[in-house]
């Protein structure tokens, strides 16, 4: 089941939330604090079916529903499909970073007409949808380990509804960088894309590779995904990879990991005479 709906409002995780016994109480008594999406993921996993959160909303990342999957050895990923402006981000965040390029400021804005962009209107909505959005930039620039260059970064992230763009969204950044010297720059970009045929892809990815999880006796969360997700699930207390290229190597090992394939490593030495045994024991020195 990959759950495609509209950002529901932000909801703060409370105490019906820590445990199913909760969860289900609460259930039961028609908590508000329990979205629509909260009872498709409870349904899907007490039905044993593996469980995608495409949208930003509070669902999979309950600590009770985690543990539920856990139990019932179901599959889960989330949240919040990665297509447009914050694709982006993690393609050109690592970039810039890796060449040591400070960024003073990001400013994004999206434009759409679709019943998302709609729904986004509603501050409580747009709120699930900045979080997860904001989220990408800190996690991905390190901003504790550089703070010269990454430290005051002023990020800003707007939806605007824009009725006749219907689902043709439009996403512009502007990106203030320094070099050298603390020497400005400016980087524009401008994606004009199509929400669902960015988001379509990922559906069916995501539908064929959790049901060959499940089938591989893989239970509870699947970080190898979140090469999909702007907030990939992950384990408490390890910090979410936003990095797209080091997603997706997570993603293309643990494919060969499944089918009995090699691994990447990229090392390299193997091409210039070093045999393997002579690359192993550089990368333990």
């Amino acid at each position: 089941m990959v759950w495609c709906g509209s950002t529901e409002a932000h909801i703060t995780a409370g105490k019906e939330h820590q445990t199913i016994e909760a969860f289900e109480k609460a259930l039961k008594e028609s908590s508000p604090n329990i979205a629509p999406s909260m009872i498709y993921t409870y349904a899907a996993i007490m039905e044993g079916v593996p469980y995608v959160n495409g949208a930003p909303n509070l669902s999979v990342e309950l600590p009770c529903l985690i543990q539920l999957a856990e139990k019932r050895g179901v599959p889960i990923a989330g949240s919040d499909f990665k297509t447009g402006q914050t694709l982006m981000k993690t393609i050109l965040a690592p970039g810039l970073k890796s060449r040591m390029l400070g960024i003073s400021g990001w400013y994004s804005t999206n434009i759409l007409g679709n019943r998302d962009g709609e729904v986004l209107q509603d501050p409580e909505s747009f709120k699930s949808k900045e979080v997860s959005k904001l989220g990408v930039l800190e996690s991905v620039l390190e901003p504790n380990r550089h703070p010269d260059l990454y430290g005051d970064l002023h990020h800003i992230v707007r939806i605007n509804y824009y009725k006749p763009r219907g689902d043709n969204k439009e996403g512009w950044d502007n990106i203030d960088i320094f070099g050298w010297m603390g020497y400005p720059m400016q980087i524009k970009v401008n994606f004009l894309c199509r929400d669902s045929i960015l988001a379509a892809p990922l559906v069916l990815d995501l539908a064929q590779f959790m049901d060959l999880a499940a089938r591989s006796g893989f239970k509870g969360i699947q970080e190898w995904l979140g090469f999909y997700l702007k907030s990939p699930l992950v384990k408490q207390g390890l910090a979410p990879e936003h990095d797209l290229q080091v997603q997706k190597l997570k993603l293309e090992n643990t494919l060969r990991y499944l089918g009995k394939e090699e691994l990447i490593n990229h090392l390299g030495l193997t091409y210039y005479g070093v045999d393997e045994a002579d690359a192993s024991r550089i990368g333990n020195e």
